[in-house]
């Protein structure tokens, strides 16, 4: 229950989903967390109910003045950050942004994407280098699936979650270069069950059953993920058990990437005696 205990952790888009099961994973382990989003209510009764293990921050992270005075803040209530998660982002489709394939995608659409889940984390991996590169420090962006792979149905989103597990990797080396030891590292979630699923799988505010199954039916493992499993995995980043571990990414999708729907079934046969 130890594992990142007395460490110092902000954790963006914190309120719910991924981000929600990280703050509350990293408390249990000792950490005392910063939970920060835009959705202050949310956020809130997630930083009260780890009681004396975390505090909220309003930070939206397509502003440099928000991250500038959450690490202002950060630097003078405790001297240091040790582990940097940036979760917050968005796919575009429950922000009613209209159609993301390629050919009818907006520009402001795609700015706006990339603004929270590109250059949020930008300024994240930036301004926590700052913080970290005296005592060191593990900086996770989570990316996902979709930065691995073309998803034509949402093509900014994509894009903006490759171009996060490109600069993980440009963070990485940079650190090492400098002498800095700080670790970063990219986390590769699908297929979890969170509210980013919800313009998807939802029909008049309810869980389409039917939906869930068909997505279901494509994972080898023949279930959604939870926000825990990537909890968990983050866990293992943050703590000092990954030290030999940068610029690596880790893949969190029951099995999807590991082959393809179109894999031929072969047939058993039964055994002769």
């Amino acid at each position: 229950m130890n594992r990142i205990k007395d460490k110092i952790a902000l954790v963006t888009g914190a309120s719910q989903g991924i981000g929600e099961a990280i703050s509350r994973l990293f408390a249990e382990e000792g950490a005392f967390v910063v939970v920060t989003d835009v959705l202050n209510d949310f956020g809130i009764k997630v930083a009260d109910s780890l009681k004396d293990r975390g505090c909220y921050l309003s930070l939206d992270v397509r502003y440099e003045k928000d991250w500038n005075e959450a690490f202002q803040f950060i630097k003078e209530q405790f001297g240091q950050l040790d582990i940097l998660v940036n979760n917050a982002g968005i796919m575009g489709l429950g922000e009613k942004l209209g159609s993301q394939d390629p050919e009818h995608a907006s520009l402001e659409s795609w700015r706006l994407i990339q603004s929270v889940n590109a250059e949020g984390v930008f300024l994240g991996c930036k301004y926590a280098i700052g913080l970290m590169k005296e005592k060191g420090g593990s900086i996770i962006n989570i990316s996902s699936r979709s930065g691995m792979v073309g998803v034509p149905s949402v093509a900014a989103y994509a894009a903006s979650k490759a171009a996060v597990r490109n600069h993980t990797k440009s963070v990485a080396l940079y650190c090492a270069e400098q002498g800095y030891n700080i670790r970063c590292n990219s986390l590769h979630p699908a297929a979890i069950l969170t509210p980013i699923w919800d313009p998807i799988l939802k029909e008049n505010s309810h869980l389409s059953l039917e939906r869930l199954k068909k997505i279901e039916e494509g994972i080898p493992l023949g279930k959604m993920g939870e926000p825990i499993d990537v909890a968990y995995a983050a866990l293992y980043l943050a703590s000092h058990e990954s030290k030999y571990i940068t610029g690596a990414e880790l893949i969190i999708d029951g099995g999807v990437l590991a082959g393809s729907a179109s894999t031929p079934k072969v047939e058993k046969k039964e055994e002769s005696l």
